[in-house]
């Protein structure tokens, strides 16, 4: 092995193997593998101009003083005995003589290290375990590697971010996550630790990542590199930033984005969509966008308004706007083998190949994935959306089915433009983005958002609202989606939002629904985005048709304020107004999401890491820096406790009362109120106009 600098990077040679440690950005580190000649020129993730840094590299001479490398037998170790060091900033990088790397902040303060295991006597772990800090090891018949690559554990880390997993935990110390996109899963791997550093997993491959209580450990089962970036910061907001600027920040959150949604299973018709959008407008209530949800069209892959229900795009569109509504259409990947778009499609190479077999997605059809990391699908998918929504004036879109959601997630049977499926699965929603956003970037758009069913590291640069899948309609649902958009916000997407309510399983007339509901719809008003959604049981009851084959969706039951009986719709349209005088605020923290990387909403730490309780609360949270939100998510309850940060003092929006911070108190929750607390003196006018 030897260890070389290249003018701001440090190579690590070791046969074919090489190593190379860069310099990314302030503060920050890349660190690539490869068991190649050559490295792989993919950047993934990592695709934005960092800042031109200058690290100061030294190397030195271990003192050795075990006479064990005194003997002439041994004396050649002596002569390797070198480590080298990268002060980048905060961030310095020490490269032990064997090759394995630590990091450190500016106080010399340990962050982490990779973990390994040997026999050399100048390595305080000395065993005979034999365990490499790196491996890729090949896979037999093919020129593809596996991938492990481990780190040491410690007992006081808190991890934070790495996406949207469906459970109770904002801190993934413990957790095993696998590293694959499903509907209601979202990998994003990146993370913010409680010892100071952020962490990106660069490799959008097929694996697991473990955060044991012995060592962290990432797999990928099929890939070309390792690949990872490394940051640090005093604080969570400076990781945040460090990291952002890597891997691309959100534009600006357009101003229709910032209100209220309405959304249901489907409206399943034009006249559906514009009466709901009337009575509205009728009773004076604020709605700055609606939904036109799937099945809205020909055939899946068509692309286009079915004419028998929407006669008229134009001119609904045309009148929505004058309402001062923003109208949003659902865009399928999935192609129809009967589309009119399918032929062409397959012959240039633009739908998801398997390697064994023809894989269908069967729902509705036999439909196959349009290849999302395809240039040329993309640009083709976003054409036929200009031709038939874009020219009509639609200039938002629900890019749904966005992992892409698999019958069978046998992803060695899949194959993109972008490599096997394996390896690259993980950009498909990237891709999907991508292709909208250039598009509509080409267009002439300067505000732009797409409604998107998954994200990967670096999605949030094109755009990307992300919303959390098909969950169930119960309160234990609701309290994983506060950990699912918390930890969303500190992987780097910080528009986020979930169906209020539930998608699943919700009966709109049974009063234990309705409960839920009304807390989940009191929390959706201090989420990033305000979103009502449901598919609203039982919708199959309704009559079922069928057109050229095609079975038709039906428009499923109601789901507007109105809908969830006379005692429940001024509470939910009290809601709607507060959010609309929460409007300056709102506008104000998405422009720091946009500018400095930010998200939305937080957890406690992220404005108060001094606090060490602040790193504990896992039920309450921060909309921008000066809202603590603590959703009620119990049936039945009347009262909320909750912790509050120290360092600052919070007055209860609802009661007036005035507390310090660093205590845990217990406040009323009416079924008509959401505990909010202000900080600081400030005043805004929530349950007071």
């Amino acid at each position: 092995m030897r260890i070389e600098q290249q003018g701001s990077r440090i190579v690590i040679y070791s046969g074919v193997n090489q190593v190379w440690i860069d310099p990314w950005g302030p503060d920050s580190v890349r660190v690539r593998m490869t068991n190649e000649p050559e490295m792989d020129g993919h950047d993934w993730a990592l695709t934005e101009p960092v800042e031109a840094v200058t690290p100061i590299i030294t190397s030195e001479e271990i003192d050795v003083t075990d006479p064990w490398y005194k003997t002439e037998e041994f004396a050649h170790y002596h002569q390797r005995a070198r480590q080298w060091q990268m002060v980048n900033g905060k961030l310095t990088v020490k490269i032990s003589h064997e090759g394995w790397l630590s990091f450190y902040n500016q106080k010399g303060e340990l962050l982490t290290e990779e973990f390994w295991r040997n026999r050399n006597r100048l390595n305080r772990f000395c065993t005979s375990e034999r365990i490499p800090a790196r491996e890729l090891k090949p896979i037999p018949g093919s020129t593809d590697f596996s991938l492990s690559a481990r780190f040491e554990a410690f007992d006081d880390e808190m991890i934070f971010g790495m996406g949207q997993y469906q459970d109770r935990h904002l801190n993934k110390k413990g957790s095993v996550l696998e590293l694959c996109h499903r509907n209601c899963q979202a990998s994003v791997p990146f993370y913010v630790s409680s010892r100071g550093y952020g962490f990106l997993w660069n490799n959008p491959a097929v694996g697991t990542a473990t955060f044991g209580m012995n060592r962290t450990e990432w797999t990928a089962h099929s890939t070309k590199k390792l690949d990872y970036f490394l940051t640090c910061g005093d604080t969570p907001a400076d990781i945040e930033r460090n990291y952002t600027a890597a891997a691309g920040r959100t534009p600006m959150m357009p101003e229709y984005g910032m209100g209220y949604w309405q959304c249901k299973l489907r409206y399943r018709t034009q006249d559906e969509v514009m009466a709901v959008a009337r009575k509205h407008k009728a009773m004076g209530l604020p709605l700055d966008v609606i939904v036109i949800d799937f099945f809205h069209w020909t055939r899946q892959g068509d692309f286009k308004f079915e004419p028998l229900d929407w006669p008229d795009p134009d001119g609904m569109i045309r009148e929505l706007r004058e309402m001062g509504i923003e109208p949003v259409v659902s865009v399928w990947p999935t192609i129809d083998d009967r589309s009119e778009n399918y032929g062409y499609m397959a012959d240039h190479g633009y739908l998801v190949r398997t390697d064994r077999g023809k894989d269908t997605m069967t729902w509705m059809g036999n439909t196959v994935y349009f290849d999302a990391t395809h240039p040329g699908a993309q640009k083709f998918v976003w054409e036929r959306c200009k031709e038939n929504y874009y020219k009509k004036g639609i200039r938002c879109f629900w890019l749904d089915e966005a992992e892409p959601e698999y019958d069978c997630y046998e992803f060695d049977n899949y194959r993109y433009w972008a490599g096997p499926a394996l390896q690259v699965t993980n950009t498909y929603p990237v891709g999907y983005a991508k292709g909208f956003y250039e598009g509509l970037k080409e267009a002439g758009e300067k505000d732009i958002l797409s409604l998107v069913r998954c994200a990967w590291a670096g999605s949030q640069k094109y755009a990307v609202l992300a919303w959390s899948g098909d969950i169930h309609s119960s309160f234990r649902a609701m309290r994983e989606q506060l950990q699912a958009g918390l930890s969303m916000a500190m992987a780097g997407i910080p528009w986020w939002t979930s169906d209020i309510g539930g998608f699943l399983g919700g009966v709109i007339d049974d009063p234990a629904f309705r409960e839920l509901l009304v807390r989940w719809f009191a929390w959706g008003c201090f989420c990033p985005v305000f979103r009502m959604h449901g598919e609203r049981s039982p919708w199959y009851e309704r009559e079922q048709e069928f057109r050229n084959g095609v079975r038709q969706i039906t428009s499923g039951q109601d789901n507007e304020v109105w809908s969830f009986g006379e005692e429940n719709t001024p509470i939910l349209c009290k809601y709607l107004f507060i959010r609309e005088r929460l409007r300056p605020y709102t506008r104000q923290i998405m422009r720091e999401a946009h500018e400095t990387g930010a998200p939305v909403m937080r957890p406690l730490f992220y404005e108060f890491p001094e606090d060490k309780a602040a790193w504990q609360a896992e039920d309450v949270y921060l909309y921008g820096p000066d809202l603590l939100i603590a959703p009620v998510m119990e049936a039945g309850a009347t009262e909320r406790t909750l912790y509050l940060p120290k360092g600052a003092t919070w007055k209860d929006a609802y009661t007036g009362q005035v507390y310090e911070g660093g205590q845990t108190v217990t406040v009323p929750a009416p079924i008509d109120v959401i505990p909010v607390m202000i900080r600081d003196g400030k005043d805004y006018p929530i349950y007071t106009e």
